[in-house]
């Protein structure tokens, strides 16, 4: 595909969206909200002084046997991206593309969350993609809740290390992980919560699932428009 084409398969994908510019205005931020969101007692809140390196995360995390997963994963996910970045994406687990070349959101829900992130008008290498766990569970099942307590200190870390102004929880398995409540997507989709340490977070549906439900799209962009005005972008 030339480069023409790719930029004229990008503004249809944008037109889909509803996306008719990118504006400079108070438009981007008129429709901010700030619902409440009872957020669980045990969520994580305190930040550790002393964060640690990506690097050093790492190496900790090392060739993982803490679960069961590790019987059948190919490939640990750690999580890609800005080290630095001000936005960062959470998804639940590692799809059969990622556990294959051993990167976050790489298959068909992670072409997705490419344009949407270009939409937004960024780059992945401007934000950091990962996931609650970083092994693939068998057959793409749910993440099982032992899974979970064992993987997410490292996705805690993580957050710790890179300090982003704002999360987007991609989907129900991480934004129950992160805020530990159980609260279906569809009441939280879009909620503007205060976080841990300063750190906003806005749960939005997965990309997976905007694959099977194209007419949410749309109710993803809205979302996205609220991460962006969070950003100070737009």
């Amino acid at each position: 595909m030339s480069d023409r084409d790719q930029v004229a398969a990008h503004l249809d994908y944008f037109r889909e969206l509803g996306v008719t510019g990118v504006s400079k205005d108070s438009a981007w931020t008129d429709r901010l909200e700030h619902p409440s969101v009872q957020v669980s007692e045990n969520a994580e809140t305190v930040k550790p002084g002393n964060p640690e390196t990506l690097e050093s995360i790492r190496a900790d995390l090392g060739d993982c046997q803490r679960c069961k997963l590790c019987t059948t994963r190919t490939n640990i996910v750690f999580g890609v991206g800005n080290p630095h970045a001000e936005l960062m994406f959470v998804g639940e687990a590692p799809g059969a593309d990622e556990d294959e070349q051993g990167e976050p959101f790489v298959g068909r829900a992670g072409q997705l969350l490419t344009k949407i992130i270009e939409a937004m008008g960024m780059q992945r290498s401007d934000v950091f993609i990962a996931n609650v766990l970083k092994c693939r569970p068998p057959s793409n099942r749910p993440p099982e809740p032992d899974e979970v307590a064992t993987c997410e200190p490292f996705l805690f870390k993580q957050i710790d290390s890179i300090k982003p102004k704002v999360i987007v929880a991609l989907g129900t398995h991480a934004a129950h992980a992160l805020l530990k409540i159980d609260t279906p997507i569809s009441k939280i989709r879009g909620h503007v919560i205060d976080f841990r340490d300063g750190i906003k977070l806005v749960p939005t549906f997965h990309p997976a699932y905007l694959l099977r439900s194209p007419d949410r799209k749309r109710d993803v962009w809205e979302d996205m428009k609220k991460v962006r005005a969070l950003l100070g972008a737009g």
